[in-house]
Parts: structure tokens; sequence; C-alpha cells
């Protein structure tokens, strides 16, 4: 430990790579440091764009749907369905997925913290202690207080709590996203869970057709209207509907576990789901698409990470420049086995040290030139979330329209093949037509209901990829009440 000695009011420092400093110029170095270089602010929104999707115009309205009504928040409410809403909170709760990416954002906010600390004096506290018996028999005691402080002129320091800060605000997005992307994948898998157990329900009512007309068939051989070519086919039928009525209920079941794994729970296909499916909410408005990119939390987290690219490449550059750190200390030195030559405690100092990089072998160029490639990749991702965003709110509703004009479709058809299979089994009774023309429509009509059940589900489906294509917000239900306990005994 090096000892210092006051002498005739200037401070003065032994050490190696420091130099003499008057306490009048400490004010200096403090308007160096409120006059070091400004931080360049990152690209503008517009200035992004223009970067990142400079062949992409965003048009006044949608190709698809024309509207310039805001996009609503709280879609999950909107399918009017308590069972949806519960399991979406209980996935919000328990999902591992988004624990991870909660643990993320809590990380990039320490690490923001600890990027930030460097801006203000470091201190430190050092001791020793040892009598006659101390590990080294000098019996020396001392006790110091040093503390140093980078002056930031360039702004090395503040551009890399930049850089951190807004890798913080990108992982806080991307957490928005998966919370807003697990909720859409629960809702999906609850959907197609109600399609299956429709779709089994269906198939169950064919088996029982098919089975009647399998009896009806030996009936008809019984009295010898009939052969054993039409007990046969019949027989044949009501098998294959049997195979789709499993099916269905595979479905049902990988649809039903889904659901459990994205909750926390154990995939034991226990979950009831309910039958039917909910009727689509009213058309929803789109927004406009120049607001698209301002909403999504997945192109938000890209921007933030192209400011965060930005102020690295700003560090990188900075770190080339000289170092000025200020120092100082104060610390005393006691011995129980000798006299001291200088017996004057404390000892304060002062200093100033300054490191110029003069020869790196070019490691600073390449790390800027690093640092400014990694942006340049982080425009370019900018631009490819933008893009992708854009192609799913123009997919999701033009599926919309498609799906709308074939569910009114298939609804009739359905209408239509029940009442042909009604004339068919007419003309099968009273002997003009024989169980073929019976088989071909049930097949007609069995097609006919189930692409309508599909259709009604996948708009659904696709009404909840509208939600999240678009940012859409939800709002949870409250929490369950907790069962009351039970009676004293």
């Amino acid at each position: 430990m090096a000892v210092t000695a006051k002498t005739g009011g200037r401070l003065h420092f032994p050490s190696r790579g420091k130099w003499s400093l008057s306490p009048v110029l400490l004010p200096v170095f403090l308007g160096l440091v409120l006059a070091g270089c400004a931080l360049n602010p990152p690209p503008n929104g517009d200035e992004l764009r223009a970067q990142a999707l400079p062949n992409l115009k965003a048009p006044e309205q949608w190709a698809t749907v024309a509207t310039q009504v805001d996009v609503p928040g709280g879609w999950l409410a909107t399918f009017n369905d308590p069972v949806l809403e519960q399991l979406v909170a209980e996935a919000i709760v328990y999902n591992p997925d988004l624990a991870i990416a909660a643990a993320r954002v809590e990380a990039a906010e320490a690490a923001a913290r600890a990027a930030g600390a460097a801006l203000w004096p470091q201190v430190s506290l050092a001791g020793r202690g040892g009598g006659k018996l101390s590990g080294d028999n000098s019996g020396l005691n001392a006790l110091g207080l040093f503390a140093s402080w980078e002056l930031d002129l360039w702004g090395r320091v503040r551009a890399s709590r930049a850089a951190a800060t807004a890798q913080y605000e990108s992982a806080a997005f991307d957490a928005q996203y998966a919370r807003a992307s697990l909720a859409a994948l629960v809702a999906k898998s609850y959907f197609l869970a109600r399609e299956a157990t429709a779709q089994r329900a269906i198939a169950a009512e064919m088996v029982v057709a098919a089975s009647s007309l399998a009896d009806y068939s030996r009936n008809r051989v019984s009295v010898g209207r009939g052969d054993d070519l039409e007990v046969a086919q019949a027989e044949a039928s009501m098998l294959s509907y049997q195979d789709l009525v499993l099916q269905a209920e595979l479905a049902r079941q990988s649809a039903v576990r889904a659901i459990e794994i994205l909750a926390g729970r154990y995939p034991a296909a226990t979950l009831d789901a309910g039958t039917g499916l909910p009727a689509p909410p009213a058309a929803i408005p789109a927004g406009l698409p120049s607001q698209l990119l301002e909403r999504r939390p997945d192109v938000r987290s890209a921007e933030r990470r192209v400011a965060a690219a930005f102020y690295r490449t700003q560090e990188a550059q900075a770190a080339r420049l000289p170092r000025i750190s200020l120092s100082a200390a104060v610390s005393g030195v006691t011995s129980e086995l000798f006299v001291l030559k200088e017996r004057d405690n404390p000892v304060w100092s002062a200093g100033a040290t300054l490191m110029a990089p003069i020869f790196t072998a070019g490691a600073l160029q390449a790390q800027v030139e690093a640092r400014t490639a990694e942006q340049k990749a982080a425009i370019a991702d900018y631009g490819r979330v933008g893009a992708r965003a854009f192609g799913e709110v123009e997919g999701a509703l033009s599926a919309s329209v498609a799906l709308d004009r074939r569910a009114d479709v298939l609804s009739r058809a359905v209408l239509a093949n029940d009442r042909a299979l009604g004339f068919a089994r007419v003309r099968f009774d009273v002997g003009s037509a024989d169980q073929r023309v019976v088989q071909t429509q049930q097949l007609a009509l069995h097609a006919a209901r189930t692409s309508l059940v599909h259709v009604q589900a996948e708009r659904l489906v696709q009404r909840v990829n509208l939600h999240l294509a678009l940012g859409g917000s939800f709002d949870l239900p409250p929490p369950a009440p907790a069962p009351a306990p039970a009676p004293a005994k």
C-alpha cells in the first residue's frame, strides 16, 4: 500500500502513471464530464422503415378489408367463453416458457442497471490487521478507503448503458408478445378440441345410420328381397364410420393434451373442453396498416434491438479514444512492532489516470466493424419481422373473408344433402333404387357436415390469428375464488 504525504497545499502522487493535480482543477474535470460527447440517437421509426423496408410501401387501407377504426382491446372476451378465459389465465401463471421469458426480462433489467453503475464513482474499502502473531510477523494494521471515477468524455459508458437499456426493453416486448402468443395458442387448441368433439359426434351419428342400414339389408335378405353384397357393403360402411370416430377421438385427446401442457398440467387428456363451437364474434376493425408496426410487440422488440446494436457501435467507436479516470484515497497505517517513519495519519491522496490506445493491431477498428455489421443485421431483422407482420394480417383477413363465404355455402350444402338422403331412402324402401345410392348420399352428407364444422372451427382460429397479427391486447378474468375450508369436525 502506497503512503502519500501532504506538502504545501498541493497533492503529490508518487504512484507510477499519475500526475500532480491542484484541487482547483477538479471543477475543470467535472466540466469536461458535463460537456462530453452527446450520444447520437438511433434511427426513428420512419428512418428505420426506410432502411429496413425500402421496397414495402404501406397502403392506406388493407387489401382485403377497408377500415379506419382502431383495433379494440380485450379480444379474449369477445368469444364469450368463461372456460376459455380461465384456461388462458391458468396458462399465463403456470406456463414454463412464459416463466423463461419473464426471467429473461429480469436478467436484462439487471444488466441495464449494472451497465449504468459505471457512470458513478466506485468506492472500495480495504484493510488488514495483525499483531505480533500475524502471518507475516509485521504487526502492520492498515485501513484505506479508495474511490475511482471514469470520466465518460466520449460516451463509451453511456452508450453501454443505453445499449443495455434497449436490450431490456426488447426483452420486455418479447415477453409481451410471448404472453399474447400463449393466449392465442391456448384459444386455438381449445377450438380444435371442440371441433374434434363435434367431428366425433357426427361420425357417431353416421355409425348409427350405417348400422341401421346394415340391419335393414339383413332383413331384406331374410325375406328374399336382398343379397349378401348389400349386407357386406353396409357393414363395410359402418366400420369406416367407426374408424372416423376413433380418429376424431384421437384428435380431441391431442388438442386437450396441448392445452394441459400449455397450462402446466400433466397431459392426461382429462380436461373437458366442452361441446359445440361458439359463433364467431362480429367483424372486428383492423386499424390502419401504418399503425401496425407501432402496435405489434414483436416489431417493437426488433426496433429496440436495432437501437441496442446502434449504441454498441457507438461504444466500440468511443473505445478507440483515451480514457481519463479520477481517483482518491484515504488511508492509515500503524504498527505494534516498530515506529513508522511517517506518522501523518490518515493520509489523503487524489489523482488522475490517462490511458490512450496506441497500437492494438487493428483490434479496436475490427470491433467497430463487427458492431456495425451487427447493426446492419438488426436492421435487416426488423425488416423481416415487419414484412411478416403485414403478411400475417393480410393472410388472416383474407382467410376470414373466404371462410365466411365457405361457411354459408356449406350450410346450404348440408341442408341439400340431408334432403337428398331422405329421397334416396324412400326410393330404396320402395325398391326403385339400390343401397349404393343411399350409401353414396350418406357419404355426401357426412362430407358436407364435417367440412362445415371444420370451417366453423377454422373461422375461430383465424379470428385468433387476426387478433395476434394486429397486436391486439386481452384482459384476463379475475382469479377463481379459492374453495371454502372444510368445516371442523
